[in-house]
């Protein structure tokens, strides 16, 4: 019996490990978030790291994919056809040769184009679908579905194609009552994670009716006003019972604790999060930055 036991403890030990590196990445995650795992932090890439290649293209979610990034954050666009697109804006001159509004130009067109990069440069990429987009990270890494509460029904179908549905993760200001009402079916597979803003009135309301209601693994929090108190004692309410998530794309997201603080004092920025707030997720434009910095700390493998 003893010796059962040590085989059961030993699988339970290996068994996230052995996810990690026979392409089950993307469950291995999935699961220390559903887990509330505070081991360690994961790291969010804006865009899919766009200082490497350009916005929401393919090779900057391969790239983020290679340094070790948990999550990729990518933007939705629907085409004149009714096809899923990975963008960011609903025109096209910033981020790619076309002039326009995406909703006016059809998939195959857009396919003619080729993106931009930071520089507003033309490059060799493309315009990649959602189904692209996510055949290319399935498996590997968690995907946050930006502004995809626009399309849920059309993503869904999307997701079931590509079989993706359980690395998703959506986010949104809505009430609980009202992402129940959207999403209910859903929720068991897709990830929803709230955001709140901690500088209007209504946040606290609105965080007792997700605790109440829907008991989310995860908060996404902004605040501007550094003074704020709630940021802190959030931290000790949420304990135990939902990891904490914060963007450090800039100041009024994190309170100042951005991403342009963490390249002159890291642990002013990073750091502070971290140690102050309990965050255990952070979304940024440095996503190599920040996974140095977490190595470091021993917070990533």
């Amino acid at each position: 019996m003893k010796k059962i036991l040590l085989i059961i403890l030993l699988l339970a030990a290996i068994l996230p490990m052995h996810a990690l590196s026979s392409g089950n990445r993307a469950e291995a995650l999935r699961e220390k978030l559903m887990s509330g795992d505070k081991s360690s932090v994961m790291v969010v890439a804006h865009r899919g790291d766009w200082r490497y290649a350009p916005e929401n293209s393919l090779a900057a979610i391969r790239h983020s994919i290679d340094v070790g990034v948990d999550v990729v954050e990518l933007d939705l666009q629907l085409t004149k056809d009714s096809v899923l697109i990975v963008m960011h804006d609903g025109r096209l001159e910033r981020t790619t040769t076309g002039k326009g509004l995406v909703k006016e130009w059809t998939v195959d067109s857009i396919k003619t184009l080729k993106l931009k990069n930071g520089c507003g440069i033309k490059t060799m990429h493309g315009v990649p679908t959602l189904e692209e987009a996510l055949l290319e990270a399935k498996g590997k890494v968690l995907v946050n579905l930006d502004k995809a509460d626009r399309y849920f029904d059309l993503l869904m179908s999307v997701l079931e194609k590509t079989g993706t549905a359980r690395q998703v993760i959506m986010k949104g200001a809505k009430p609980a009552d009202d992402v129940f009402a959207l999403y209910g079916p859903y929720l068991d597979e897709v990830i929803y994670m709230p955001v709140v803003n901690l500088d209007k009135p209504a946040a606290g309301e609105l965080m007792t009716g997700f605790m109440e209601r829907l008991r989310p693994v995860a908060y996404e929090l902004v605040y501007a006003d550094d003074s704020n108190s709630m940021p802190v004692q959030l931290r000790e309410s949420l304990d135990g019972k939902a990891l904490i998530w914060y963007n450090t794309l800039w100041d009024t997201l994190c309170g100042g604790h951005d991403d342009d603080l963490s390249l002159s004092d890291t642990d002013a920025s990073f750091g502070y999060l971290i140690d102050t707030l309990g965050a255990t997720i952070i979304q940024t434009d440095r996503a190599e930055h920040l996974l140095k910095y977490l190595r470091q700390r021993g917070l990533h493998d």
